[in-house]
C-alpha cells in the first residue's frame, strides 16, 4: 500500500532481459539517491512510477537494488523498460501520514500527455486516460499518474478517451520525474480505490456469496 507521495526520484541505469521471447520480461537495476536505501530489505516493496515491485537484490553501498518485471507487467505500464529517471515511493508504514490518497501500487492503465508547460507560477498538465477508465474519474477526484497522488481539476470526455486537467505546483515538479514529460509521453494511471468500490456498488452487481 502506498500513499502517491514520491520519496525519491530514482534512475533506472541498467535493464537486462531475462529470456530471448516476448514471454520473458527484463531485470531492472535501479540507482537512488544517498541513504535512500538505509530502511529497505530484500523483498520490499517499492513503487516505480506508480507500478508496485519487489526488491530481488541490495547494494546499500552503491545505493542500487534491482527488480524482476513479468513480460504481462511490462505490457501494462509505461516507462518501466528504458534507462532513465523514475518515481520512487517506499511501501507505507502503519505509522505513517496518508499525505496523498490510497494508492495500491496497480496500474488500471495508459495515458498519454497531451499538454505540459508552465502557466503562471505552476505547471499545467494534460492527459487523456483511456475511455475505460473516464467513469472513474471526476472534477476534484485523486487520480495517481506515474506514482504521484494528484487532484484533477478539469475533465472533458470525447470519443478518445476522458481528457483530464492537473495543477502541478512547482515542489511537485522539482520532486518527482513528471518534469520530463512531454506531449506525447505515455505515463501510468491509478484510478482512486474509494471509486473503483464505489462503481462495484452502483453496477448492480450480485455480492452474495455462499457458504460451502
Amino acid at each position: 500500500m502506498f500513499t502517491g507521495i514520491i520519496t525519491g526520484i530514482g534512475h533506472i541505469s541498467a535493464v537486462h532481459p531475462l529470456g530471448d521471447s516476448a514471454e520473458h520480461g527484463k531485470r531492472l537495476t535501479l540507482t537512488c539517491p544517498p541513504g535512500y536505501l538505509d530502511d529497505v530489505g530484500l523483498g520490499d516493496s517499492i513503487a516505480l512510477n506508480g507500478a508496485c515491485m519487489t526488491v530481488t537484490t541490495l547494494d546499500a553501498a552503491q545505493q542500487q537494488f534491482t527488480i524482476d518485471i513479468s513480460a504481462e507487467s511490462l505490457d501494462k505500464t509505461a516507462g518501466l523498460d528504458q534507462v532513465g529517471a523514475i518515481n520512487l515511493e517506499k511501501a507505507l508504514r502503519a505509522h505513517d501520514r496518508l499525505g496523498g490518497h490510497i494508492v495500491s501500487g496497480h496500474v488500471d492503465g495508459i495515458g498519454r500527455v497531451t499538454f505540459f508547460a508552465q502557466v503562471g507560477e505552476s505547471w499545467q498538465l494534460q492527459v487523456m486516460a483511456p475511455a475505460a477508465l473516464a467513469k472513474y474519474l471526476a472534477y476534484k477526484g485523486s487520480i495517481t499518474i506515474n506514482g504521484v497522488s494528484l487532484t484533477v481539476n478539469h475533465i472533458q470526455d470525447s470519443a478518445d478517451g476522458c481528457e483530464m486537467r492537473i495543477n502541478l505546483i512547482p515542489h511537485t515538479v522539482q520532486n518527482t520525474a513528471l518534469g520530463a514529460l512531454t506531449a506525447g509521453s505515455r505515463v501510468n494511471l491509478e484510478i482512486d480505490l474509494i471509486a473503483r468500490y464505489v462503481e462495484r456498488m452502483l453496477s448492480g452487481a450480485n455480492t452474495t456469496s455462499k457458504m460451502a
